[in-house]
Formats: structure tokens, sequence, C-alpha cells
């Protein structure tokens, strides 16, 4: 038994999972599909339309067939009161034989009325009554009738729906007209089998026809709507080739109407589009190649004035003049922020052809944590900074490039420095499974409202009057960014004005994977409240 139930759960249990699984995939198809949904919008709206039609043209066909029945009984009935009247008026003896002979000679089997059975009653003597059979019973005639006609004058006539009951035999519908002639009632008793069947031939008739109405609705919705959405449907199907880079795809235009229009109209933005963008091309190749030839025929130059410089800033404690030494000084320190912006205006046009490329192996993500920040270690006690750090006890391995990465961590920490105000300097570091992850957080100036993206545009400043005392490019950010992309990781930034600002790199373990989360939460805690006790660990302990 046991087994049994759980069989029977088992096949419930799959029968669930089967109907669930099909009404998605329904409600999906009509999600995505216009044409779906026009056509069951039509089926819903048809279905009631002709529900009400149905109903009124049923209401309208029972109303007329029951009336013309009761108006054929109610003559049956003028014509068996004249003969009731005729041959019963005068009571005698043999009363009851004269009863049974009128209600038989009142009994026809057929006639405009149907078949009927006739039933006559004595009111002054209540055994003086009779049927036409024996098989029908007494109480087939409504008592409210009899009531109503036992109220009224000579000559009241009144019908109503009942059930006839015979005896041996199943029950059925009848109509019941009565009236009243002297001392005598008579009643008309109808069955309406014929008339029921009737109406049940016409209901499915009905039925039948409406349901084909709905499905040839629905076939002429489906060949509408499909005429109209086939078009859209090559129209987005084009939009996304265009945006996946087809930019000669075309629609086919027929005929004149408004989707020939829409059609012709697409063709023109797609040949704009592909015009624009060959432009934007060709000016984009233009401008890496001259930033790129630029960058190494300075180079030249640059190395022969960097010769000359050296000398000069050798020399400067010989000079006689005082300015000539510091110029020596500021020559030898811009020459260096020269050099600097040549490289990286070459990693930017290496990023911007996609020749970068990645030469990642398994490191220790503390590692280089600690040598980027012993690189910038005298930068940060010059502004008053010092660095605190939050980093695992167990190792935080990925499949990184060291370059890329040191160069991204450096860039990090000196744009903390530069905008801490000499504040506190932490860094985190942490792993989970998939991913690692390094937050580097300051206190000084904070990020406004949307600009935690343009913090990552090349050359973009947050206070253009603010002087740079680190020397930086203005690209450093641009590049962190482009290295962290082509790790298939994320550098976000957050900020707030006076509280300071995050900026987070998310790394996969494993190079090439997928990321889809970062250990280390974007926004710190505690932002824009108290700041928060950290464990500090200051480089060198």
């Amino acid at each position: 038994m046991n087994r049994v139930r759980r069989l029977a759960r088992r096949g419930l249990g799959r029968t669930r999972r089967v109907l669930r699984g099909a009404i998605g995939r329904a409600y999906t198809r009509w999600r995505r599909s216009i044409q779906v949904r026009v056509v069951t919008s039509t089926l819903f709206i048809s279905a009631i339309v002709v529900a009400i039609l149905g109903l009124f043209l049923m209401q309208q066909i029972t109303t007329a067939l029951m009336d013309g029945k009761v108006k054929a009984a109610r003559l049956q009935l003028d014509e068996g009161l004249s003969a009731v009247q005729r041959d019963l008026g005068n009571p005698s003896e043999d009363a009851g034989g004269r009863l049974e002979t009128v209600v038989n000679s009142l009994k026809a089997r057929s006639g405009p009325s149907g078949l009927y059975e006739v039933y006559i009653r004595d009111v002054r003597q209540p055994y003086f009554d009779g049927f036409a059979t024996n098989e029908l019973r007494e109480d087939s005639v409504p008592q409210r009738l009899r009531e109503e006609l036992a109220k009224g004058p000579s000559g009241t006539r009144a019908s109503t729906y009942g059930t006839l009951s015979y005896i041996g035999q199943p029950d059925e519908p009848g109509l019941i007209v009565g009236g009243k002639t002297g001392q005598f009632e008579l009643y008309y008793l109808f069955p309406l089998t014929e008339e029921q069947a009737t109406l049940t031939f016409v209901g499915r008739s009905l039925f039948g026809v409406g349901a084909v109405l709905l499905v040839l609705l629905a076939a002429i919705a489906s060949l509408v709507t499909r005429q109209v959405v086939i078009p859209v449907r090559l129209a987005a199907q084009g939009a996304q080739r265009l945006a996946a880079g087809r930019l000669e795809e075309r629609m086919r235009v027929r005929g004149e109407d408004d989707l020939a229009r829409l059609a012709r109209s697409f063709n023109d933005m797609a040949a704009n589009l592909q015009e624009k963008i060959g432009e934007l091309e060709d000016l984009s190749q233009v401008q890496r190649q001259f930033v790129s030839d630029v960058s190494h025929e300075l180079r030249t130059p640059l190395t022969t004035i960097r010769i000359a410089a050296d000398m000069l800033y050798e020399s400067r404690e010989s000079f006689s003049d005082p300015a000539v030494g510091r110029s020596a000084e500021l020559l030898q320190s811009q020459l260096e922020r020269f050099e600097s912006l040549l490289a990286d205006l070459l990693e930017i046009s290496r990023h911007d052809a996609g020749a970068a490329t990645l030469d990642a192996e398994s490191l220790d993500m503390r590692d280089l944590v600690l040598r980027a920040v012993g690189d910038i270690q005298g930068l940060a006690e010059r502004k008053g900074s010092k660095v605190v750090f939050q980093l695992p006890g167990e190792p935080c391995m990925a499949e990184v490039d060291r370059r890329r990465v040191e160069r991204i961590m450096r860039n990090l920490l000196v744009n903390a420095v530069e905008h801490g105000e000499g504040e506190d300097i932490v860094v985190s570091v942490a792993a989970d499974r998939d991913a690692v992850a390094v937050a580097v957080r300051d206190h000084g100036v904070g990020l406004k409202a949307g600009e935690g993206q343009m913090v990552f545009d090349r050359f973009w400043r947050a206070d253009p009057a603010r002087a740079r005392t680190t020397g930086g490019t203005g690209l450093g950010l641009s590049i962190s960014r482009e290295d962290a992309q082509l790790h298939g990781g994320w550098l976000q930034a957050w900020g707030e004005p006076g509280a300071g600002s995050q900026f987070r790199l998310s790394l996969p373990r494993v190079a090439g994977a997928e990321l889809r989360g970062s250990p280390l939460p974007l926004v710190p805690p505690g932002a824009g409240g108290p700041r928060p006790l950290y464990a500090e660990l200051e480089v060198g302990d």
C-alpha cells in the first residue's frame, strides 16, 4: 500500500511538473509574440461575443417556441371547454359515464398542439373526475393552478409549466393549461419532450456554429496579424544583426504601404549608420595611428633631450646662478612626466588596436599589493598618509598578469594618496571560490553623484583647478580599467563628497572565466558615518 502511495505521489509530482513546464512555455511564448497575444485576445473577446449572442438567440428561440406551444394549447383548451359545456352542462344519473365519454372524445393524439392528456374535475363532486388514461398521476396538475381556477369565475383560463408524473414511467416536463366552465375544470397536459429535444438540437447547433466561428476568427486574426508581424519581426532581426556589427543588413521592400515605408526607412537608417560608423572607424584608425606614430617618433628626440637634461641635472650644483640649477631640476621632472605620458599613450594605443595581450601566471594577490604599496610608500609619507591593511590569513591565488595588476594597484594607490587629504589609506584583499578582489579606500574629497563612471575617462579630472602634485598623466585610471577588462574583471568606483572614495578591483581566479560577483562590497562599511576601526598593519611590520 505504501509503495502504491509513493508511486501515486511520484506520478502526481511528475504531472504537476509537466503542467507547470507547459504553462511556463505557453506564457513565455504569449509574452514574447505579438501574434500569439493578438490571436488569444481575439479568441477571448470573440468567445464572449459569441456566448452572449448564442444565449440571446437561444432565449429568443425558446421564447418563440414556447409561446407558440402555449397559444396552440389555449386554442385546444377553448375547444375543450365548449365541448364540456355542451355535453356536461346538464348533470344526470349517468354523469360518470358521460364524463369518461367526454374525456375520451377530447383526447386527441394528434393535432396542431401535439400530444396531450386530458383531465376533467367536478368541483361540486370531487369524486366526479377523471383522466383519459390511467397512466398519468393526478398530482401532475399543480395545486397552485387548481387554486387559481377555483378562485376565478366561470371562463377563467390559466397555464403553467410543471412535471408530468406517469405510473411506471419516468417523469417529463410539461405544459399544463386549464380552464373553468360552470362546475367543471378542464386541464390539458402537454408533454414538452419534442420541444426539449428541439431546443437541445438548436443549442448544440449554436455551440457548433460558435466553435467554428471562433476557429475562423482565430485563423483570420492569425493571418492578418502575420501580415503585420512578419515585417516587424524582420525589422527586429535586422536591427539585431546591425547591433552585432553586420552593417550591410537591409530589409526587402515590397509594395507601397506603411510596412514598405518602414522597410525603406530602416534601410535608409542602416545605410546612414553604416556610413557614419565607417567614417568614425576611419577617424579612429587615423587617430590611433597618429598617437602610435607620434609616440614612437618622439622617442628619438626625447632620448637626446634626456641625455642633455641628465647632464644639466648632474651639473646643477656648479651653476653660479641658482635659477639655472632650479630650471635643470624642473626640466628633469617634466621630462620624467613626459616619458610617463608617452608610455601611457603607447599602452592606450595598444588597447585601442586590440593588440594588448595577457601574460597570466598564478600569483598571490597579497604579494602584489605589498609590492605596490612599497613603491608608493615614500609618496604616502610625504603626503602624511598611512597605509592600513586588511589582508586575509590564507593565500589569495589567481591567474593574473603581474605587470598589469601591479600597474593597476599603483594607479589606485597614487590616486588615493593624491586625493586622500593626508588621511589613512585602507587596502583590503579578499577571495572566494571564483574571484579575488582588492579595494583601496581613502577618506579625502570623495566623488560627486555620477562621477563614479567619469573617473575612468581619459584625461578627466574631478576638479580642473586642482594641481597635480604627483605628476600624473590623466590616463592611469583609464589604462587600469582596460587592464582589468583584459583579465575579464571589473574596476569600479564609489564615492561621496567629503566621505572619501573606494576603488574595487575584482578579478576571476582562473584566466578567461566569467566573473559573476565580487568578494568585497563596492560601498565600504560605515560609509558616510563614523570612521570604522581597522586592524592596522603598516608596511614593514
